[in-house]
């Protein structure tokens, strides 16, 4: 499907499901891997995930389209266009949208990176696994308030 497609296919969605038009683009972006697609506020265009299409069918990204649509509509209007907002709620149920995209094969296969470094607070001992690198200098220890520590740890020490 081409990105004309997928505007025709948007703007047949906006007339049907919500009865306004849609008058700005919306495009495939191959990037959007955990996310079904988004709306931009300043520009009010939507961009919609091609791999949620390949993966799960037309169903399923209809259902991500009506999401974005109601993003769109519902901030033109100047009404509660976030997902913690009752407005928002209402319209996506009653339109039938997703209110969360199904994730992708590749991703569930994903195991998480092991842990790297440990920071240790010389108050009380409480250790504290890290996968990324960073200055305990800013930071204080959850438990009594003490000074951290930063360790790194050996590859094959894994926990």
């Amino acid at each position: 499907m081409t990105d004309d497609h997928l505007q025709a296919w948007v703007e047949k969605i906006s007339l049907d499901s919500f009865g306004i038009p849609f008058r700005h683009r919306a495009t495939f972006n191959r990037r959007l891997k955990a996310t079904g697609g988004r709306y931009f506020m300043k520009s009010h265009n939507i961009e919609i995930s091609p791999h949620q299409l390949e993966n799960y069918g037309i169903e399923e990204t209809e259902k991500i389209i009506k999401h974005e649509l109601c993003h769109y509509h519902l901030h033109l209007l100047g009404r509660g266009y976030r997902h913690r907002d009752s407005d928002f709620k209402l319209l996506l149920e009653k339109v039938g949208g997703s209110r969360y995209c199904k994730s992708l094969p590749e991703r569930l296969q994903r195991k998480p990176a092991p842990y790297k470094y440990m920071l240790k607070c010389t108050g009380c001992g409480m250790e504290y696994m890290r996968r990324r690198r960073m200055n305990p200098s800013k930071y204080r220890c959850g438990k009594c308030a003490g000074k951290l520590i930063l360790k790194g740890l050996d590859s094959k020490k894994e926990t």
